[in-house]
């Protein structure tokens, strides 16, 4: 099973989910989604909790309150974690998760210490768990690599759109550059022309 929260404390809304047992999280390790980030208890088992970004936000977009939401529900989901003070949550985006073939079922590492964050958690706040759970949709089966391999899908037509856009811009930018150029040639002709006109006009006065 797969849990949904919704972090409504900004708008719009964030979403929030997390594998019911160590087998879910292994597929979501495994078939993350690059704009999500992960949230753990530091150092002691816990439920692995995801933050899904919207588009070309990084952790530093991320507000306090909804990181607050995160580790609050990360800390809810410990068992010997929630009934710890002044505990630690640690949080990276997904990417930076490592997964190594010696590694047990729901084990991970980073591939980057440096990318990792922390956030201090003094103690279990009821209410904003309380408004989390209250938002909680539970999905029995949840097909992880078909929903990554769709956004991956759609995240390709969207480079090529854009890459489509760019060579239409690049080509419409060069027919201006030729057209100006060619514009420039003719004014010059032009100028030649006229000097041109103008001497055979005196050589003309000049003979009469």
């Amino acid at each position: 099973m797969v849990l949904y929260f919704t972090s409504d404390v900004v708008s719009p809304p964030y979403m929030i989910y997390m594998g019911d047992d160590k087998h879910e999280n292994e597929e979501l390790i495994r078939w993350g989604w690059p704009e999500d980030v992960w949230f753990h208890v530091d150092n002691e088992s816990s439920a692995h909790v995801y933050l899904r970004l919207r588009a070309g936000e990084t952790l530093d977009d991320i507000p306090s309150t909804v990181i607050d939401d995160c580790a609050q529900l990360v800390k809810a989901n410990s068992i010997k974690g929630n009934k710890l003070n002044n505990l630690n949550v640690v949080y990276t985006l997904w990417s930076n998760l490592k997964k190594t073939a010696d590694m047990e079922v729901g084990q991970v590492g980073f591939f980057d210490y440096k990318s990792v964050r922390s956030v201090k958690v003094e103690r279990r706040v009821n209410e904003i768990v309380n408004r989390l759970n209250k938002t909680k949709v539970v999905k029995s089966h949840v097909d992880f690599r078909g929903l990554r391999e769709e956004r991956d899908r759609k995240e390709r037509c969207n480079e090529k759109a854009v890459q489509r856009e760019i060579k239409l811009k690049e080509k419409e930018e060069a027919k201006r550059k030729e057209e100006a150029a060619k514009l420039k040639s003719y004014d010059y002709v032009m100028t030649q022309e006229n000097m041109t006109s103008n001497e055979n006009g005196y050589d003309s006065d000049d003979f009469m």
